[in-house]
Order: C-alpha cells, then structure tokens, then sequence
C-alpha cells in the first residue's frame, strides 16, 4: 500500500512539475519601456494601527519619481495608535503635504469586510483613471509607480499585480516565508493568471494596480465587500470582463512587516487558510488528503526502510528539492533551506485545520482586534 501511494505522489508532482503552468518558475516583472503619456494615479493605502511602519511606506510613495501626476490617499482604518499623526508628518517632513489626502474610514458598513471598506472610501475620493492599491507595510522602489503603469499601458492591462518580496530573516521566515510563495504559485500559477485564455484568475494584496473604468464595469469593490482575501477576489471580479490582467514576482517593492515567530506565522495563515477554500469541509478534507500526498507520503516512505517506497520517496524528496529551489533562490536563501519544504506543508497543514476550527467557533478572520469571518 505504501509503495502504491508513493508512486501516486511521484505522479502527482511530474504532473506539477511539467504540467501545472511551470508554477515553481519564478515569474519576475521586467521593466517595460513606455514613452507617455503618463496618466493620473491615485494611490490609496488602507491602514489600521500602522504606526511602526507607515512613515517608511509614505516616504517610499510620496517621493516616486514619477512623470506624471500621482497623489496618496491614506484612509485611517479606525486606528487607536498614531498612525494618523505619522502620516501627517512624514508628509511634512517630504514637502510633499499637498500630495497627501487622509480619509478617516466610516463606520463597517453591514456585510463589509474592515480591509475592502477602507479601499472603498478610498476610492469615493479618487478621480483618476487608475488606481494603486497597495498595503500600508510595503516599501517601494523610486520607479515602482512608473515601471507598473509602463507594463499597464504597453500590455492595455486592466490589472497589473505584484507580489511583493516579503521580510525573511528570522528562522521562521526562512522556513514559512518561500514556502507561502511556493504554496500560493501552486495554487494559482502565475502564468496561467495571465494567460486570456485561462480561468484562473490572482493578484497580490501588496500591489495592485487598477485601471478605473474597468472596476466600474466589473460593478466596483461592492461586488466583493465581504471578501477576506480582497486581492484574488479583486482579480475574479476584473478577469470576468477583461482578461488583460498580470501577476508577478519582483525584487524593488518589499515588506517591511516581520513575522518573527511560528506563531505569528501561523496567526497569518490561519485566519484566512479556510476562506480561500470556500468554508467548506469537503474542500478542507480534499486539501489535507493531497498534501499529505505529495509531501507526507514520501517521507513515511522513505522511513519504512522498505526498497521500493524508499526509493521511490527519495525520488520524490528530489524532485520537490528541484522545483523547490528556483523559490529560494529568489529569496536568497541557502539551497539547504530547499530540503525544508515538507516540514513547511505539515505546518500548513496544521494551521489550516485551526481556520477551520476558528470559523466554526466564529473567530475566523481576527486581523488587528476586529473579527471579520465572512461566508459568500
């Protein structure tokens, strides 16, 4: 039985490895050549109790070398810290106040999450053809802004989305930090998200580039207001009316938001795992079955001490090293780190089983004190 189940995990990652998109490549953003004209951008940056980082965030905004012109909106989520007064003087300290509007956040509306109202009333005092949405923990590059729309208007993208390179530092990072974007690549293979043809549609909350009459058309973020995971939802929505949208990799815009510990790592998936899998408990029993598949199977094989699972584990353990590898080394990661990535599934695994069991005791989505569980 083992041997059976060793040799269907070994099928499963051939599949992955030559037929799922080319998911384990990683998909970096090249710079785009544009020569104008340069439309208007209005970037809006929810942020809730963002003290500690929002004057790194705003610098990086509000100095973009830019050719065209650009404004932030900061909406003020409701915070309870001095995210409001560092905004404002980081934006003095800049000379740059007049390019800085700061909204405060309305009440929640009934039947809205707390991250896609505050985009909302963000976009109720835009008035450009495109809008960035992009998080109030991420550092931009000086030509973030300009290479993105560049890519926008040579390729007549509706969406245009980039992961951001995410802080990896602490041993915890190092373990959960490439695998999360191994993980997600090979839940929505970045490729494929960018193929017309495909129906696989994703962004990346951090940026996300958006060109205004398109998200009108697609019916604006009210068609998405009870969505946890606002990004991929967000790419749904555009990628029913327009099939221009694109997701990639890149090196100049990073997160400057640690996780320091397994436990805040585990906090971060866990409250959104059971969402991304529709709150249904077939889904959840479908995903735990398949990772112990590809990754449990071949290690229980290759502890059996039995020729057949054993070799066929060590072949599979090679082929995830493989695949694995690209990933860490765009993270800049030594290769050893690439053996890691089993123990990284288990975790996963772990994690997304207590999303479940926090929706179920209605404690799903906790993000900054307020509990947003939301079943579509």
């Amino acid at each position: 039985m083992l041997t059976v189940l060793a040799f269907l995990s070994l099928l499963g990652w051939l599949y992955l490895g030559f037929y799922h998109g080319d998911f384990w490549r990683p998909l970096v953003m090249e710079e785009d050549s544009w020569s104008g004209p340069w439309p208007n951008i209005d970037i809006v940056v929810p942020a809730r109790n963002e003290e500690d980082v929002i004057g790194a965030t705003l610098s990086s905004l509000l100095t973009q070398n830019y050719p065209g012109y650009f404004r932030v909106i900061l909406v003020n989520d409701h915070s309870t810290d001095t995210t409001r007064k560092v905004a404002e003087e980081t934006a003095i300290k800049l000379g740059q106040s007049a390019r800085l509007t700061i909204v405060d956040a309305p009440d929640l509306p009934k039947e809205w999450s707390g991250k896609v109202a505050a985009m909302q009333a963000g976009v109720r005092q835009s008035s450009s053809p495109f809008i960035l949405f992009t998080d109030a923990d991420i550092v931009h590059h000086p030509k973030s802004l300009e290479h993105l729309v560049a890519k926008a208007e040579l390729n007549q993208l509706d969406l245009t989305s980039l992961m951001v390179k995410l802080y990896c530092e602490s041993w915890a990072e190092k373990l959960m930090i490439p695998a999360f974007v191994f993980f997600f690549a090979m839940l929505y293979p970045f490729r494929r998200a960018n193929d017309p043809r495909s129906r696989v549609a994703a962004a990346a909350g951090g940026v996300m580039l958006v060109r205004r009459v398109v998200l009108d058309e697609a019916g604006g973020l009210e068609k998405i207001k009870n969505a946890l995971i606002d990004d991929c939802s967000l790419a749904a929505l555009i990628k029913k009316c327009s099939n221009r949208i694109y997701l990639g990799l890149t090196h100049d815009v990073r997160s400057i938001r640690p996780y320091h510990t397994m436990d805040e790592i585990h906090n971060m998936i866990a409250r959104a795992a059971y969402t991304q899998l529709h709150y249904s408990p077939l889904y959840l029993l479908g995903c735990l079955l398949g990772l112990s598949l590809l990754f449990l199977v071949p290690l229980v094989a290759l502890l059996s001490f039995k020729t057949s699972p054993l070799m066929l584990g060590l072949f599979v353990l090679y082929e995830i090293f493989i695949l694995y590898r690209p990933t860490i080394r765009f993270y800049g990661r030594s290769l050893a780190w690439a053996a890691s990535l089993p123990l990284a599934a288990l975790f996963y695994m772990i994690a997304t089983i207590d999303s479940a069991l926090r929706y179920y005791r209605g404690k799903g989505g906790n993000w900054k004190g307020r509990y947003q569980t939301s079943k579509k």
